[in-house]
């Protein structure tokens, strides 16, 4: 293939994995062969993210298990701590996570004594702690680590906010979990496993991870939506601005997909809790804006939402910050990562591309005297 056929390596196939579908007849996505809205009508993220770790759906003793062995994990070092909090306040919440998980890789450095399983664990567990904690020190507030929440998504939203969590709001942080979980050979993953393929550790891995993932084509889009969003006060506003940006060429962030082709499987399921959350809160300018833009995009490019554009509201009518929806991308995602991590490892290979060179010709080094001024 030539360079120009590879660009962004669209459509080469890079390995082989046994975790995820993704676009099979143009929307398909699966975790271990189990359909995704089979997992977000059945399954919390606490058992998803075991299937994800362990290849299999727990029974109900070793998802007890599970959960109790995450709650136990969640607690920062001192000195971790320290970090977190001299972080400034106004850093992006993303370099906060790659920070902290950096620095836990320093405290707690995998080896004989702690296995990359151990470490996959140790990071799940403790990530929203470092988010939240960051959040609440850097701005002057105490922050108390130990919610007694039993799960993942109670015990984020019960660190931002410092207060027992609304059940609906539990509801849609959970599903939005399960949804962002894994999604095969993305940017990140692929970042993560050349990472794992040079033998280094979990810690390096994930960090690299959260690097690619910070990136506005990637992650960031979802905070990208809900700034577009948050500029029109109405509907109509929403159409003629969108318009506007179309006439220009502008990128709508949030509207179709590198993979699928037809609809975002995750979408639809997302776009019906945030509309939930809307009706709840009494929103009549948010949700009527997101729907608008939906239906422009739709007739004039269509093109679909994908995941992120009602993550966008729903995160917002949960009272998340914009800065933090692409770090509970992380909170969930890492599991995917990790997943893939341990995949790598099992059957490694150095990866290593080539590249089609299409730069000058072979030139002779002509003497520095004789160069022209």
């Amino acid at each position: 293939m030539s360079a120009n056929n590879t660009q962004g390596l669209a459509g080469v196939v890079a390995g082989s994995t046994h975790i995820c579908t993704v676009g099979k007849a143009g929307t398909g996505l699966t975790y271990f062969g189990y359909g995704i809205n089979d997992l977000c009508d059945h399954c919390t993220f606490d058992e998803v993210s075991y299937l994800l770790l362990h290849g299999e759906l727990p029974n109900e003793n070793q998802l007890k298990d599970w959960i109790q062995k995450l709650a136990a994990s969640r607690g920062l070092p001192e000195a971790l701590k320290s970090t977190l909090a001299a972080i400034p306040a106004d850093a992006h919440p993303m370099d906060v996570l790659r920070t902290g998980c950096s620095m836990l890789g320093c405290l707690e450095p995998e080896g004989a004594d702690r296995d990359g399983h151990a470490v996959g664990l140790r990071l799940l567990a403790a990530f929203p702690g470092m988010l939240c904690y960051w959040y609440h020190s850097s701005r002057g507030r105490e922050i108390d680590l130990d919610t007694g929440e039993t799960s993942l998504a109670a015990h984020f939203l019960h660190l931002l906010k410092q207060k027992a969590p609304d059940p609906l709001e539990v509801k849609v942080i959970d599903t939005s979990l399960i949804l962002y979980a894994e999604h095969e050979f993305n940017a990140s993953t692929f970042t993560a496993r050349v990472v794992t393929s040079t033998l280094s550790d979990v810690y390096s891995a994930i960090a690299a991870a959260i690097g690619a993932l910070r990136g506005p084509l990637h992650g960031g889009a979802n905070e990208a939506a809900m700034e577009l969003i948050e500029k029109f006060s109405s509907p109509d506003s929403a159409e003629a601005g969108i318009m506007e940006l179309l006439s220009s060429k502008a990128l709508i962030m949030g509207f179709g997909h590198r993979v699928y082709t037809e609809s975002d499987p995750r979408s639809e399921v997302i776009q019906a809790l945030s509309k939930k959350l809307a009706e709840k809160c009494g929103d009549t300018v948010i949700y009527p804006v997101s729907e608008r833009i939906h239906a422009v995009m739709k007739r004039e490019k269509n093109l679909f939402p994908n995941a992120d554009f009602y993550s966008a509201s729903a995160y917002h009518f949960c009272g998340i910050p914009t800065p933090m929806f692409t770090p509970i991308f992380v909170l969930s995602r890492v599991t995917g990562w990790l997943a893939h991590i341990y995949e790598q490892r099992a059957n490694n290979r150095l990866i290593r591309p080539t590249a089609d060179y299409i730069g000058p010709d072979t030139r002779k080094v002509t003497p520095l005297s004789n160069r022209p001024l």
